[in-house]
């Protein structure tokens, strides 16, 4: 069986994006060499997520709305956690959101449905923040 792993490192202009990472995953699934296997991608940061869904531009706009209608950024003094920080929303947003994504190998191509793509979501951005990849499989 081989291993692989790489971490990604991102860093935002914003406080939340959502970026399309689905690309620098298929270039660690042909630096891996595994043809049949699994694909494990996870956020390495408490205020940040990966995640799967579709790649449109109004959908990830209802994701900003509906994260915000849950975890509101403000008032900060709304939270136990804000004290030396403001990002509790961040957390809970996270939480929501998903740690992680998991995706099958197959033919040495991501086993993705057809509008799949993944995704790293950031909640508390505007520094550098990493994603581990691991893979495994033959």
């Amino acid at each position: 069986m081989k291993s692989y792993r790489k971490e990604l490192w991102f860093s935002t202009d914003t406080r939340r994006s959502y970026v399309n990472i689905t690309s620098e995953l298929e270039g660690c699934l042909r630096d891996s060499g595994v043809s049949e296997g699994l694909l494990l991608c996870n956020a390495m940061h408490i205020t940040a997520s990966v995640f799967v869904n579709d790649d449109e531009k109004g959908l990830h706009h209802d994701f900003e709305c509906w994260l915000e209608k849950l975890a509101p950024e403000k008032p900060h003094s709304q939270y136990s956690h804000n004290g030396f920080e403001d990002n509790a929303d961040a957390h809970l947003k996270r939480q929501v959101m998903g740690r992680e994504a998991v995706v099958a190998i197959t033919g040495g191509k991501l086993d993705l449905g057809p509008w799949e793509q993944v995704f790293y979501g950031e909640f508390d951005g505007k520094r550098r923040k990493r994603v581990l990849v691991k893979i495994i499989g033959e």
